[in-house]
Order: C-alpha cells, then structure tokens, then sequence
C-alpha cells in the first residue's frame, strides 16, 4: 500500500504542473480527459464502460463533460483536486487490496503518459522496492498486454531476471527496467526505452500493442 499513495500524489502534481491542455501520450487526450478518466473511474458507476459493452457511450459522454468542464484553471483545479483526494468511501478502490492491484501500474503509467508527451523527458529514478513492485504487477498482466500479438514475447530485466509473457514458435526478448517494460507493454512503445532481440519480422509484430487507458 506504500507506494499508491505517493504515486497518487506524483500524478496529481504532475497533472497541476502540466495544465489542463497539455497533450499526453492517450491519443485523443489532453490532461484534463486524463484527469477526468481518473476521477470517473474511482467515483462513477459507469466507470465499468471502461471495459466496453453497453455503458461505455454514456460513460464517454461523460467524461467529455467533465474534462469540458475543466477546460478553465479553476475547473481542472477541483478535478485534480478531487482526483487527489482518493475514492469515496463507498468505491471499490476505497478497499486496499483492490486500490493497489488497480492503482499501482495506473498511476505510474498515466503519470508517464504526462511527461513522456513532450519532447525533452528522462526517466525517473524510482525505489528499488517500487521498481520491484511494477515488474511483479507486469508479470502478472502481461500475458492479456501482449494477447494481440502474433509472437512470443519474453521480458527482460538488466539483471537478467526474465519472464515469458507469451509462447509462440518464434519470440522476441524485450530488454528493459520494468517501468520501462511496463510502458512498452501498456502500448507506450515509442516511448519506453527498451531493446530487442529477435528477427526484424517478429519485432515488427509487437507494433500491434495498442494504447490502453
């Protein structure tokens, strides 16, 4: 639970620091749609349009009012604001097991999703526990990360450390941090700093991993 809250408070931060117009790496999204997905999906029912299916139209609808809404300082200020505050009381996030399988690798990525839209960005130096923390939550989601993929996949850390996120007959090995995998499998993949090891056919398969939000 130790590193949701702060990772809360960095996105928040960043978010303010950017401004409610300033791109991000969601096609279509500026930060204040970022923000207002944040709050939707921690105190909203139609949040579960985020899986598709009937309620995802209306749950558009939505944010498009809020992130409208939040075109001006003050607007985007209390969006922000309500985001930082974190679930109410009665929102499964409010439970923390579910807040740190839900949050953990949202947060992170989002936060990157503000920094990396621009074009002078570094990578943040992150805790060595944290850094362990986003590679055991990739691990665990990167077979359904990489399903659309015609290729096996297999992760790997500096350290050597390895994990097959996907079997095929031929595989690439993607090298990097797992903040950096993490990004890459989240469809970041011009901006994550990672390396290849495969055939240029199978490496050119792994541009089907899309965007998620």
């Amino acid at each position: 639970m130790r590193f949701v809250p702060p990772s809360r408070e960095m996105l928040a931060e960043t978010l303010l620091a950017a401004g409610p117009s300033a791109e991000t790496l969601c096609d279509g999204w500026e930060c204040r749609h970022l923000a207002a997905h944040l709050v939707l999906r921690e105190h909203h029912a139609l949040a579960a349009g985020i899986a598709g299916g009937p309620l995802e139209k209306p749950m558009m609808r939505l944010l498009d009012k809020w992130a409208d809404e939040a075109r001006s300082i003050p607007g985007y200020q209390r969006l922000v604001e309500r985001f930082a505050a974190g679930p109410g009381s009665f929102s499964p996030f409010a439970i923390g097991r579910v807040e740190r399988a839900a949050n953990l690798t949202e947060f992170f990525v989002h936060t990157e999703d503000i920094r990396r839209a621009h074009e002078r960005w570094a990578p943040r130096v992150l805790d060595r526990e944290y850094s362990e923390r986003l590679w055991s939550a990739l691990t665990r989601v990167s077979s359904l990360l990489y399903r659309g993929v015609d290729v096996g996949v297999i992760l790997v850390r500096p350290d050597g450390k390895r994990h097959v996120a996907k079997k095929a007959n031929t595989s690439v090995a993607i090298t990097g941090e797992p903040s950096e995998l993490l990004m890459h499998g989240s469809g970041r993949r011009d901006h994550a700093l990672v390396t290849f090891e495969g055939t240029d056919d199978a490496v050119a398969l792994l541009s089907d991993v899309s965007v998620s939000r």
